[in-house]
């Protein structure tokens, strides 16, 4: 016969395998469920990822570390496929016209989504009706950089001697309506001055020009250009962004120098096609971020001056939006148009 102590254990045993199996039963029906159906999805078939440009650069290394992270996680094949052509076009419409089921995905630098929105006439996408942003993948900040015969040797001295002398001081960049260019017009506009614009066709001639004096400034990339400053071929000016960089600290961004409101980032995110499940693109979101916080990603990233910069898919969404609206001011106010 039981003891009434043998009944009492007996009974709370049952009570708490019961209490377990109902918080598992609630589990089951929250959100966390979601996230593993989304998980069941992404499992189901192989990916792409699409780069519209070679092979080598920044697009195409951010590809290759997804693409290797998620055929780990999900135990899928997933492919690079590297379609260039019309300005990065071609590679973005191979993705606005995939299925949204989270296996057909476009890394893309800002330009594309930022810029060419207003600076093409005939731009062929609706970033925001035909993709849905899913993360900003990466970052590398950008210098304002001078020839040392220039003789300048802080932006405050620059914007001194425009102002003495408008129209005499030019700048390169590598094309009109680059990234680069346009961060010189905003550069302009900020300080109340007027520099000349110089166009190339590359970041590599623009900057060997004014490695030789032949243009005294230049924005460009900062990991492009540090081997130029510490060996005292360039001066550096002064970095586009809110803080001084990690990679540089010694070089103090424009807004301590007083030129507010030059904040240029090169950045690269990560889309997928319109329709895609929001459960699956919050998956993606967290997936990229994990893969980007590993050891050995961020180092393959600082070897291309690169810093991982995930974020929430609303988060990069806004972020998108808000610098399409400073470019587009920036392009009409100036009446860029594309080559």
């Amino acid at each position: 016969m039981n003891s009434p102590t043998t009944t009492m254990q007996r009974r709370f045993s049952f009570s708490l395998l019961f209490a377990a199996l109902s918080a598992l039963a609630i589990a089951s029906s929250s959100p966390a469920h979601a996230q593993s159906d989304a998980q069941k999805q992404l499992a189901s078939d192989r990916f792409t990822i699409v780069s519209p440009f070679p092979p080598g650069g920044p697009v195409d290394t951010l590809a290759r570390v997804l693409s290797g992270g998620l055929a780990k996680r999900y135990g899928q094949a997933a492919v690079v496929e590297n379609l260039v052509g019309a300005a990065g076009n071609i590679g973005i419409d191979k993705v606005k016209r995939a299925k949204g089921d989270g296996h057909t995905l476009l890394v893309v630098p800002a330009g594309n989504l930022t810029i060419n929105p207003t600076l093409m006439p005939n731009f062929p996408f609706d970033i925001e009706k035909d993709f849905v942003p899913v993360t900003m993948l990466a970052k590398a900040p950008n210098v304002l950089v001078a020839s040392p015969s220039s003789g300048i040797k802080s932006a405050k001295e620059l914007v001194a001697k425009a102002k003495a002398k408008p129209n005499t001081l030019s700048y390169a960049s590598p094309g009109v309506g680059s990234g680069l260019h346009l961060a010189g017009e905003l550069f302009k506009q900020q300080a109340g001055i007027d520099l000349l614009h110089v166009p190339y066709k590359g970041t590599a001639p623009a900057l060997n020009d004014v490695l030789g004096g032949s243009v005294p400034l230049m924005f460009s990339n900062l990991p492009a250009t540090m081997p130029f400053i510490k060996n005292g071929k360039l001066v550096a000016l002064g970095v586009t962004e809110a803080t001084r960089s990690a990679a540089a600290p010694d070089i103090p961004t424009l807004a301590e120098q007083g030129i507010q409101g030059v904040t240029v980032t090169s950045w690269y995110g990560l889309l997928a096609p319109k329709g895609t499940p929001p459960a699956v693109v919050e998956q993606l979101a967290k997936d990229a971020a994990q893969m980007l916080a590993q050891p050995d990603v961020r180092e393959r990233l600082k070897v291309q001056g690169m810093t991982d910069a995930a974020m929430k898919p609303a988060e990069f969404a806004a972020h998108i939006r808000d610098e399409t609206a400073v470019w587009a001011r920036i392009i009409k106010a100036r009446n860029i148009v594309a080559e």
